[in-house]
This record gives C-alpha cells, sequence and structure tokens, in this order.
C-alpha cells in the first residue's frame, strides 16, 4: 500500500493550496487543474466577471 505523501501532488490554479491524486483522477490527472468542485466554480465565474461588457 501506498502512503500519501508518495503520490504526485499539484497546485490548485484557483486558491494555489496543494492537493493529491485521488483514484477518481487516474485516468485525467494531466487535465485536473483544480482541488475542488468549488474552487473549479470559482474560478469559472470570476473569468466571466471579467468579460467585458
Amino acid at each position: 500500500m501506498r502512503r500519501k505523501s508518495d503520490l504526485p501532488s499539484k497546485l490548485c490554479a484557483h486558491c494555489a493550496r496543494p492537493f493529491t491524486w485521488r483514484k477518481k483522477w487516474a485516468r485525467d490527472w494531466e487535465q485536473v487543474r483544480f482541488c475542488s468542485e468549488r474552487c473549479r466554480r470559482e474560478a469559472r465565474s470570476v473569468r466571466t466577471d471579467d468579460r467585458p461588457r
């Protein structure tokens, strides 16, 4: 069994906190950018709020 400290980790694109690999991300770990759904939603809302009107 692997220890959590042995798993790969990344920094979240929204909150800049480190997060570790999860089994549900196994097939698309390269595309994972956010640590949670909340960060993904907030990053998306910030991006759409910055659009010129």
